[in-house]
């Protein structure tokens, strides 16, 4: 009996040994397994999406021993726990789902799609990374409103170009004929989006009928090409006119067209020829074909003056061409009037020359004379005695000259 109890005892006191030994390994390996789980966290990445687009995220651990990782939305409801899917959304599925990796796409991203997701990692306790989701909106084509067709010469309008559901606010630029001009730009929030409106006042004028203004929308989300509308402007305006003629100098028997040019918008047809202020003359040598004039052979008696006339609902405007017949022969026996008048003007410029340099000589050799009478009178009581004076005693003295022409 003393036997079985010393036997039982040796064999509880095993026992022991190897429980406690067990116990020992247990609590080492689960201290050890903490302690790795607690050097470990969840790696993630902001990320930015176009509207519409797909949105990846992406949650890693380097080294885990088997602990599960979750993603959550903006609203702390769980889409995925592990590779079982949580919250019902057909935009949302699993890409990828290992013990290091959890990897989620969501399709068709809207802007409240837009927030911060967080990936857990359970371990104890609870470790967690967020990411931001960014949504850029995509600014709607803009449009161009205030444009009134047609617009008349003169006349003031605004053009104002609008996009909205930009996020961020778009850029609007105004391109005249490809040439950038400014406008005044406004822009306004609407909840998530921005809506962009730019304005460009203009004073129309002739130059403007059939230029292209385009509104072009620039934006981060447009990274391969720009939104834009364009709209033709159309300007009326009264006329104004030309003649056109086929040769410089017209001479008798030649051929001679005149083209009447107006300019005006509506286009101002048909135009009228007169002559000299009256209906042209029925003649089988003139021609009228729509705008043109055309004398198949020219004589004296088509010299005059022509007229062409365009009018419009804005105005009427003239042009005048003065038809002079040139005869090459009578050119020959006219006197060179030029030539003429050259050589009266030398010769008057001569005779002014002359008459200026006999002046200048008679005003140096001018002076006085005596009659007899004064040339004796020094010494003479009376007049009968100063010329026997002057005859006599005087008759060496100095006498003043004074010459006539």
């Amino acid at each position: 009996m003393m036997v079985k109890q010393h036997m039982l005892f040796t064999l509880y006191s095993i026992c022991g040994i190897v429980l406690k030994d067990i116990l020992a390994v247990s609590v080492a390996a689960t201290k050890n397994k903490v302690r790795g789980a607690q050097g470990q966290f969840p790696l993630v990445q902001n990320m930015t999406v176009t509207e519409g687009g797909i949105a990846n995220l992406t949650c890693r651990v380097e080294h885990n021993d088997n602990t599960s990782l979750q993603w959550s939305n903006p609203a702390q409801q769980t889409l995925f726990f592990g590779d079982k899917k949580a919250l019902r959304d057909n935009r949302i599925e699993l890409v990828r789902a290992t013990a290091q990796e959890l990897t989620i796409s969501i399709s068709e991203v809207t802007l409240g799609d837009e927030g911060l997701y967080t990936c857990s990692l359970f371990t104890m306790p609870v470790k967690t990374a967020k990411a931001f989701l960014t949504v850029l909106g995509v600014p709607k084509k803009p449009e161009i409103n205030g444009l009134t067709k047609p617009a008349k010469e003169g006349d003031h309008i605004t053009l104002t170009c609008v996009t909205s559901g930009s996020k961020p606010a778009a850029d609007v630029r105004w391109f005249r004929n490809e040439k950038e001009i400014k406008g005044a730009k406004e822009v306004n929030a609407s909840g998530k989006t921005f809506t962009v409106k730019s304005s460009l006042r203009l004073q129309v004028d002739r130059q403007d009928d059939g230029v292209a203004y385009t509104c072009r929308v620039d934006h981060v989300a447009l990274t391969t090409t720009h939104e834009d509308t364009t709209q033709v402007l159309e300007v009326h305006y009264a006329p104004i006119v030309n003649i056109k003629h086929s040769a410089t100098l017209p001479q008798e028997g030649q051929y001679l067209k005149l083209e009447c040019e107006p300019q005006g918008n509506p286009s101002p047809d048909p135009v009228l020829w007169t002559k000299d202020g009256g209906e042209l003359p029925d003649l089988d040598h003139m021609i009228v074909e729509g705008r043109e004039l055309t004398f198949t052979s020219l004589n004296k008696t088509d010299n005059g003056t022509y007229r062409c006339e365009a009018t419009n609902h804005l105005g009427t405007s003239h042009a005048e061409y003065k038809l002079v017949i040139y005869d090459p022969n009578a050119q020959k026996n006219v006197p060179d009037h030029a030539l003429i008048g050259g050589v009266v003007a030398v010769v008057v410029f001569a005779t002014l020359c002359l008459i200026i340099v006999l002046g200048r000589y008679l005003a140096r050799h001018k002076g006085t004379y005596l009659t007899n009478e004064a040339k004796g009178a020094d010494d003479a009581p009376d007049a009968d005695t100063a010329i026997i004076n002057a005859d006599g005693n005087h008759a060496h003295a100095e006498e003043k000259k004074e010459y006539f022409i």
